[in-house]
């Protein structure tokens, strides 16, 4: 699916376990299943549209060193549930961070994951200290040719019932050059668990809605990194522009290397980036 979750949207459907530590309970409203681990300042993970709160696998062992690292399945993904109601996830987010104790977190999102950190920011600007966004998206941006032909194959493929084709798609579309073969079968593993939760879902009464939450980039208000990747598709880079224009003070940086997913591809160099960024070191660098 899009990382921005606007081919293919989540319907409501139970989530099996994938193996995670924790998991909140479920009881009218969702508190989403997470992962916490390490102590400090608390840094809070959002995963891209291809995938769920593994994509940081590569990278929490060495920040949860420094900080108190959360990172969620939102609603629909891995092992969070989709029940049929109206939702934000901000308002989740707010609510897990609540449960945890955690007044403000610094917020890392990808893509998907990025657009919901800016959402948080809009509805919930307390819980959030800073932001990293990494290939974010953004709603309202035109979306651009390679999208859109994006779009038109992976429904073409599910028409069709080729779920094993749509899942290939996604690898090929999201994952950069620098991807290796377990980057390809995590995001591949990842991005069927989604197709298995929407697609059963697709068929249920009533569906759950999306709450839409307009982002105004100029009144985002705290310290913001803006990460694009030089291999990725032209709309995430006209995101990343856009975002560094209006942003006030927002550091824009490119990995001229990366594709869409750069946490996955090379997840050093995103570490090293993190922890420049997160420790509010003065000279941060492009690795």
């Amino acid at each position: 699916m899009t990382p921005s979750g606007s081919v293919l949207s989540p319907r409501d459907a139970p989530a099996a376990p994938l193996g995670g530590r924790l998991t909140a309970p479920y009881a009218g409203a969702v508190l989403l299943a997470y992962d916490d681990d390490g102590s400090g300042r608390a840094v809070l993970l959002l995963h891209a549209g291809v995938a769920d709160r593994r994509m940081w696998d590569p990278v929490v062992p060495s920040l949860s060193h420094s900080f108190r690292v959360v990172r969620p399945d939102l609603r629909g993904f891995g092992e969070t549930p989709l029940p049929p109601e109206e939702y934000a996830d901000a308002d989740d987010l707010d609510a897990l961070l609540d449960s945890l104790g955690i007044t403000d977190a610094a917020v890392v999102g990808s893509s998907f994951g990025g657009r919901v950190a800016l959402e948080l920011a809009t509805l919930h600007s307390a819980r959030v200290s800073s932001l990293v966004l990494l290939c974010t998206a953004l709603r309202g941006v035109e979306p651009t040719p390679d999208v859109l032909a994006f779009g038109q194959e992976e429904g073409r493929l599910l028409e069709a019932g080729d779920v094993d084709g749509a899942v290939e798609l996604n690898v090929r579309t999201w994952l950069g050059p620098e991807g290796d073969d377990s980057a390809r079968q995590l995001v591949a593993s990842m991005q069927r668990r989604a197709f298995e939760v929407q697609l059963a879902a697709d068929v249920l009464v009533p569906r759950p809605v999306q709450r839409t939450v307009e982002v105004r980039p100029e009144d985002i208000s705290v310290p913001t990194t803006v990460v694009s990747g030089g291999h990725d598709l032209q709309l995430f880079r006209d995101v990343a522009a856009r975002l560094a224009r209006e942003v006030q003070g927002a550091d824009a940086v490119e990995l001229a290397w990366a594709g869409h997913l750069p946490s996955l591809e090379r997840p050093d160099a995103v570490l090293a980036l993190l922890l420049d960024v997160l420790r509010d070191d003065p000279t941060v660098h492009a690795p």
